[in-house]
């Protein structure tokens, strides 16, 4: 993809990186880059050579400093722009948390706002220890809609998600992992070495077994009773040639090669 293009993708063999792209702007987020990174999960999600998809911010100083404000005037000035725009930040979360494939976020400076709620998305946050984090919507006088709260809500406590929102201050990476907002907190110069580690062992698991697993921990947070079908899924697994390639691998002490059938 182009430079100039908001959100870019790239891969080192099955491990991918949609990387937010606007470092000028501390990869603040603007329509075109929500409606690039809905694009950019949802042709991922098309493809099964996806192992593990890194998302991180360019530049090394913020993952993302949030919402664009410089477009409100234009894009948000009203309940029905609002509204609109809400959709298009909906579609592109729904990408991110409903897709196929396990998901990091590389949480390097600021993630704040929209930029939290994506890193709230994914599956795994790693930060590094100048990172900073807060939801300061109260000081624009705007909410997060319901879809953008969701994903708040799947990370941290109902309590802990009323103190980020309410009090809009923003927080230290030691604060964030207090409050579950995060997974590990790693020196600033190791942070990109942890996550890419990580996901590379990720990468090495049986990827229709990660895949299953995401879906599965998603469907458990719905109250809905689980279906006959549903339960006979979780079985799926013994079923696939990664289970056989996966327990003769073990028994001949081993190294698996699992190919995703």
């Amino acid at each position: 993809m182009a430079d100039f293009d908001p959100i870019l993708v790239a891969h080192d063999g099955d491990i991918y990186t949609v990387t937010l792209n606007r470092p000028d702007k501390l990869n603040a987020l603007n329509r075109a880059a929500w409606q690039d990174l809905a694009n950019a999960f949802a042709g991922l999600n098309r493809l099964e050579s996806v192992r593990c998809i890194v998302v991180r911010g360019a530049g090394g100083k913020a993952f993302s400093a949030g919402a664009d404000i410089s477009e409100f005037a234009t894009q948000r000035s009203n309940v029905e722009q609002a509204a609109v725009y809400g959709n298009i930040v909906e579609v592109a979360m729904g990408t991110i948390i409903e897709g196929l494939h396990p998901t990091i976020a590389l949480i390097e400076g600021a993630c704040v706002g929209g930029g939290l709620e994506i890193a709230c998305a994914c599956d795994i946050r790693i930060c590094s220890e100048s990172s900073r984090f807060g939801i300061p919507v109260n000081r624009l006088g705007l909410t997060m809609a319901y879809a953008e709260l969701r994903a708040l809500l799947s990370v941290v406590t109902a309590p802990v998600a009323k103190e980020i929102l309410f009090s809009g201050e923003l927080f230290g990476a030691e604060r964030a992992a207090d409050m579950g907002l995060v997974n590990r907190v790693v020196a600033d110069d190791r942070v990109e070495q942890e996550a890419y580690d990580l996901a590379t062992r990720v990468g090495e698991g049986a990827p229709l077994v990660n895949r299953w697993h995401k879906k599965f921990i998603r469907r458990l947070v719905d109250p809905v009773a689980l279906s006959d079908e549903e339960v006979r899924e979780s079985y799926e697994a013994f079923g696939t040639e990664d289970f056989r390639r996966g327990y003769r691998a073990f028994l001949d002490k081993r190294d698996p090669d699992f190919e995703g059938d």
